[in-house]
């Protein structure tokens, strides 16, 4: 995850919340501007793009298929497999160099369990379904920018699933609870929290914590990430239908 509570290269920790307000302007509980593109790519079952803040980033799905090598098929279910990278170009960090490390894996890793819980894999069995998020440009929250893309790009595909995932974060910066925290709010705040959540019952699909935070502020940190996912999956939403009504548009 981020370094909550990293120090600068000079050695002291930036102050984070200014005259009330964060470094880019944005309220406690605000999001940055979101938007949501879905299909584009004509290989894949499915895809989606997504300018989340100064993140840019592309999912693209494939498959059901046969699962190759045979012995990773389940007979009873379909196997989804995930692969998060950043491209080389999109970050001046030591995460922006090719290839994946600790990190990325991980990220992979936490992205196909929250989709293990939504995707019907029981109508597949015997299959894979392989999950790619690209990061071409990065700035803190790419893993839920990330997993909310690649719900929209499942859909896309036509693969049936019970819910369509949102995610974001919210962290600590001093006693201020903060909403979509930004690379450097994710590099120095104290706390930093992805959650990702089913949003018909909202089921939690992802929690991960870096830093501490108390149980109310938990609380409260859900309750602002319940309120933004209302916002992020009407965008989810309005994504999928922008196809199909600019088809519908041309028989008007």
């Amino acid at each position: 995850m981020g370094g909550a509570g990293e120090m600068n290269a000079t050695g002291n920790i930036p102050e984070l919340i200014v005259n009330g307000k964060r470094l880019d302007g944005r309220a406690f509980d605000e999001m940055r501007p979101i938007k949501i593109v879905a299909g584009g790519l004509k290989n894949a079952a499915g895809s989606a793009y997504i300018e989340w803040g100064n993140n840019k980033i592309l999912a693209a799905v494939y498959g059901p298929k046969e699962a190759l090598p045979k012995h990773t098929q389940d007979p009873e279910k379909a196997v989804i497999k995930c692969r998060y990278s950043m491209a080389p170009f999109s970050s001046l960090e030591e995460h922006g160099r090719s290839g994946p490390n600790r990190r990325a894996i991980e990220i992979s890793k936490v992205t196909r369990e929250v989709f293990e819980n939504v995707i019907i894999r029981e109508d597949f069995p015997g299959s894979e379904i392989d999950i790619y998020v690209e990061v071409l440009q990065s700035d803190g929250g790419t893993r839920a920018a990330g997993i909310t893309t690649a719900a929209v790009a499942l859909a896309t595909s036509g693969i049936p699933m019970t819910d369509l995932p949102y995610a974001v974060s919210v962290g600590k910066t001093g006693e201020h609870l903060i909403l979509d925290l930004n690379k450097a709010e994710d590099n120095y705040s104290d706390a930093d929290m992805p959650v990702a959540i089913g949003p018909r019952n909202d089921s939690i699909l992802l929690l991960q914590m870096d830093g501490t935070l108390t149980k109310e502020e938990v609380m409260r940190g859900m309750s602002m990430i319940k309120k933004a996912g209302q916002t992020i999956t009407k965008l989810q939403k309005e994504a999928l239908r922008a196809p199909y009504e600019s088809i519908m548009d041309r028989y008007k």
